[in-house]
């Protein structure tokens, strides 16, 4: 029954395809770094992160060169910091094994660090017209819709059974545009939060869903488990200009970005300055900051915070932490926006909001 679809599906994105960054050049490098960034980030979200990143690694060579906190820098605000790190492991395979040419198979780049069937389907199709399928959850919804499917699209099963059907009807001399054509469909028509727009849908003439009334029903899948809660304190200590950051951890959450320092737990202004003393370090003034939460994907932190002006002493770093100016920390050092809420007090942003405001 899929195969009626293709046609009017082209002809709407003929007219009605978004105006993308990304889109005015379909180099592989370029349309690998958009699929990245889009991956669980949404598309305004994108946009100026995905200048500045082309700006600063305009290749291959220059994201497989690049020093780590640099990387992360650019990467600040998009969230799941692997997905770059992951990105720089295959540009340094592609500068190996490759010449710094992404290779024009999609086998070869369904090999490459971090990159799944997805990626490797939107690359090998949009940049080398490779009839291959790329299925996200905007495909999985617009389909699961279109043929009245149950199924739970989170099943890897249901997954590679659509993958097979679209690779069947791909029309070979637009396979980039019709995988796109797709994508576009779920994210501005078959949308997935609010009503569908069955009524300018190129499809909705054999859309199952839509003839039975059971649109909002699908698609369907499995519940997510709960997000663990952890309780933070965070700390602004300020000696002066000077503010505390340290690393985090090469492995686990954040790995390898900069924080600002922080305790389990929520803690009251005794027990937290009790923790300064016992680094050494001599607290003037503590003043209680707003409550805060950021959530990640399996993990929610809810934090408190405190800001605490800090006596000048002779050895100020302890504890891995070290101390900065407050903007030189905008500039040179990766902090997640996890702490977002609390950069503000000292008169920084962070990521997305640091290149709205500018």
């Amino acid at each position: 029954m899929l195969k009626q679809i293709v046609k009017p599906l082209l002809s709407w994105y003929d007219g009605h395809a978004r105006v993308l960054p990304w889109r005015e050049d379909n180099h592989p490098y370029r349309v690998w770094v958009s699929e990245i960034m889009l991956q669980q980030t949404r598309v305004e979200a994108v946009k100026p992160f995905f200048e500045r990143f082309l700006n600063a690694l305009p290749d291959v060579k220059a994201l497989a060169e690049c020093p780590e906190d640099t990387l992360l820098k650019l990467w600040e605000g998009l969230g799941y910091y692997n997905r770059v790190r992951n990105m720089q492991k295959a540009a340094r395979v592609i500068m190996e094994q490759y010449r710094g040419e992404f290779p024009a198979d999609y086998e070869k780049i369904l090999s490459l660090p971090g990159i799944g069937h997805y990626t490797a389907g939107a690359v090998s199709s949009i940049a080398f017209g490779i009839p291959m399928p790329a299925v996200d959850g905007n495909v999985l919804r617009v389909l699961s819709r279109v043929k009245a499917s149950y199924e739970d699209i989170l099943k890897q099963s249901v997954k590679n059974s659509l993958e097979k059907e679209i690779k069947s009807i791909i029309p070979g001399d637009r396979a980039g545009d019709f995988n796109q054509a797709l994508i576009e469909l779920g994210a501005i028509v078959c949308v997935p939060n609010g009503k569908a727009k069955c009524d300018i849908c190129p499809l909705a003439f054999c859309c199952r869903a839509k003839e039975k009334g059971i649109v909002d029903e699908l698609p369907r899948k499995k519940a997510k488990k709960e997000r663990r809660l952890e309780q933070k304190t965070v700390l602004i200590l300020r000696e002066g200009e000077r503010v505390a950051i340290r690393k985090r951890p090469a492995k686990g959450l954040l790995a390898g970005m900069y924080e600002l320092p922080n305790l389990e737990g929520c803690l009251g202004e005794e027990e937290v300055l009790g923790y300064i003393r016992k680094w050494g370090l001599s607290p003037l003034r503590i003043l209680p900051l707003a409550g805060a939460r950021h959530i990640f994907s399996h993990v929610e932190w809810q934090m408190t915070g405190y800001a605490v002006s800090l006596e000048e002493t002779e050895h100020m770093d302890c504890d891995g932490m070290f101390f900065v100016d407050a903007k030189e920390t905008e500039k040179n050092y990766p902090i997640p926006a996890a702490f977002a809420a609390y950069a503000r007090y000292m008169d920084i942003v962070l990521g997305q909001e640091r290149y709205e405001e500018r």
